[in-house]
């Protein structure tokens, strides 16, 4: 099995992590890596954190006792809202928007609903996720596009499949 097998394995059938239960301890404070993210058996979506991480600089902001990396998107989506996050407009425009009523819409319209409550309503109650931290954003990147290419046996995310 090669190092990426065992990674996919991990996005698949790792421990699976609520949502609801954020912040979850086992995401390290500072890390590249990918996370998979499930609404029951479904493969709902496939993301990458810490581009720019190597070991080096997770030691230097370890040090600092920064977040950076999978704790800092992770907590971003946990958060519902939709500025800059695109897991959470995805969710938004796919998974809340089509249960909305009229009344609903009419409500958010007028300032009255919020979309990024909603949303965060949702995750937090439907949503978990899997996590595998990587060396480094390189290999972050290799990992998630074989996710999101269908390389798990649960296919391809539904929000955003290669």
């Amino acid at each position: 099995m090669s190092e990426f097998d065992s990674q996919l394995a991990e996005l698949e059938d790792g421990d699976l992590h609520h949502f609801g239960d954020w912040p979850v301890s086992v995401v390290p404070p500072v890390a590249a890596g990918v996370y998979t993210i499930w609404k029951g058996a479904q493969l709902v979506y496939v993301g990458m954190s810490g581009r720019s991480l190597d070991p080096e600089k997770v030691a230097e902001l370890l040090a600092k006792k920064k977040r950076k990396g999978l704790w800092e998107r992770l907590n971003s989506h946990a958060s519902g809202g939709r500025s800059g996050d695109k897991f959470c407009i995805y969710v938004c425009d796919r998974l809340v928007l089509p249960a909305l009523s009229q009344q609903d819409i009419l409500d958010v319209a007028k300032g009255k609903l919020s979309l990024d409550a909603g949303t965060r309503q949702f995750i937090r109650k439907h949503l978990q996720f899997r996590i595998v931290v990587v060396p480094d954003g390189e290999a972050a990147r290799a990992v998630e596009s074989l996710a999101r290419s269908g390389s798990l046996r649960a296919g391809k995310p539904l929000l955003n499949p290669l």
